[in-house]
This record gives C-alpha cells, sequence and structure tokens, in this order.
C-alpha cells in the first residue's frame, strides 16, 4: 500500500473547531488510533493560554512553526519554570513525561506521534484542551 502525498502550509491547515479555551487541532495525516501508526498533527495555541500538566501515552516530536511555545515539566503549572521555544525549535517531548505547556502569542505547534495515542491530566478535573483524547 502506497501512502497519499499531503502538504500544508500555515494557511491550508485544517482546523477543527475552536475548544472553549480558544485551542484548535487539526489532524494532517495518520491515524492516531492504531497502534504503532505514525500521525501529524497541528495545534493552535491562543495567546495566553496555558494547557495544565499532562502527560501522553507516547512519544511526541514537535516544531514549532510560529510563534513561541513555552515547555515545562513537573505535575504543576509553574509559568515562571517554563522554557520559551521560538519557531523553527524541536522538541521531543517523551512518553510519561509530565509536562506543561502555553504561549504569551499565538501559536502553532506541528507533532509527530505514533498511536495509540492518549493524553492524561494530573488533575483529571482540568478541562482538556482540543484534540485531546483520552
Amino acid at each position: 500500500m502506497t501512502t497519499p502525498r499531503a502538504a500544508f502550509t500555515p494557511d491550508s491547515i485544517p482546523w477543527g473547531d475552536a475548544a472553549p479555551d480558544g485551542t484548535r487541532y487539526a489532524l494532517l495525516e495518520g491515524r492516531r488510533d492504531l497502534d504503532g501508526e505514525l500521525f501529524t498533527y497541528a495545534f493552535f495555541i491562543p495567546a495566553g493560554f496555558w494547557d495544565a500538566a499532562h502527560w501522553h501515552t507516547q512519544d511526541a516530536r514537535v516544531i514549532v512553526l510560529s510563534g513561541s511555545l513555552y515547555l515545562g515539566y513537573g505535575d504543576l503549572l509553574e509559568i515562571s519554570a517554563a522554557e520559551r521555544f521560538e519557531a523553527g525549535s524541536v522538541l521531543l517531548v517523551p512518553a510519561g513525561d509530565r509536562h506543561f505547556d502555553g504561549s504569551l502569542e499565538d501559536t502553532v505547534i506541528v507533532g509527530v506521534a505514533r498511536g495509540v495515542w492518549a493524553t492524561y491530566y494530573v488533575d483529571a478535573t482540568v478541562t482538556p484542551s482540543a484534540g485531546t483524547v483520552s
């Protein structure tokens, strides 16, 4: 089976509906619900948004497409502990590493991961951001 070609520009990302917090998610290719299947996604972080501490079931390779991503590790959202990554930065967030993220400006990240993909929040009462599957 041949993998179909795909190409996206920042203006052609097929965003889903915005979550109440303003975040948006787009599955660009692949399947995140199949074990071992590679998939690529885009995630929009609106200025001022911070995602509470959470972890993913698989490694995520993340590229900051535009804006600046702030990322920190730990069980608590501590903005002062977050490191800033500008557009063009590439990150590896290992499976199971508890982390938090956000931005002070509108930011778009693109990630590549393997299924089966799920996100779990340290505080299970937190309202999940767009595209979160647990």
